[in-house]
């Protein structure tokens, strides 16, 4: 009896899927950057969060978050940051992220990607799963920034430059 091997077929790969991350990590930098600095810390519409509490999320979630699924760890989610209600305190706290974010996904072999996981103790999926939510929930933060933006008078970064 002999045994067929079924071929898989990728249709991105994970160096693909953290370079996808990482440009929309670097459009909400510029995002971040366009932003006066009085207004990221307090403008908000319809009782939203301000841009820099958004961010913050961001921040708490993406290193804490891959750290948990590279090392198998668990973390507490906390999204207050000392920022000193500074923006280039938040920019170098999001740069900062960048090259950690590139050593954590260096450590998650590709068939991690598949396996279930808990990340801060409480929301469970793929590690796949859990890094497009991290990425989705980017982008979703992402476009409230650009609302806020626009009440301001600024033109936001184009959407598509990656």
């Amino acid at each position: 009896m002999t045994q067929t091997q079924q071929e898989t077929k990728t249709v991105i790969t994970t160096e693909q899927l953290l370079k996808h991350w990482q440009g929309h990590r670097a459009l909400t930098r510029r995002v971040i950057e366009a932003f006066p600095e009085k207004e990221l810390f307090t403008h908000s519409i319809g009782g939203m969060r301000t841009c820099a509490v958004l961010i913050q999320e961001l921040l708490a979630i993406a290193v804490p978050g891959l750290r948990q699924i590279a090392l198998e760890s668990t973390e507490e989610l906390k999204e207050h940051l000392d920022h000193n209600n500074s923006k280039a305190k938040l920019l170098q706290l999001w740069d900062e992220a960048t090259p950690e974010i590139n050593r954590l996904w260096a450590l998650i072999p590709e068939e991690k990607f598949q396996q279930s996981v808990v990340t801060f103790g409480q929301y469970e999926g793929t590690v796949w799963s859990s890094v497009f939510y991290f990425i989705d929930n980017e982008i979703h933060h992402r476009a409230q920034a650009y609302v806020y933006l626009r009440s301001l008078g600024i033109e936001p970064p184009a959407f598509w430059e990656r």
